[in-house]
């Protein structure tokens, strides 16, 4: 009798602009910019670009929201 494992699922989720992020926050990409410098926001880069992942977003946002 052979047990196989499934396959773990991958949630693919979309990573967002500074400008985005900043239209949601409605600041400046500017601000958006000091935001992941100083670690506040997590970003990556990929190529060129920096994205954001939504959830790091909402999970800056949290606080501000209670």
């Amino acid at each position: 009798m052979s047990t196989t494992r499934p396959r773990p699922i991958r949630v693919r989720r979309e990573l967002i602009t500074q400008a985005s992020a900043a239209q949601e926050l409605g600041c400046s990409v500017r601000t958006i910019r000091r935001y992941i410098a100083s670690g506040q926001i997590p970003a990556v880069r990929l190529g060129r670009e920096i994205r954001i992942d939504p959830v790091d977003l909402d999970a800056f946002l949290r606080p501000v929201r209670s």
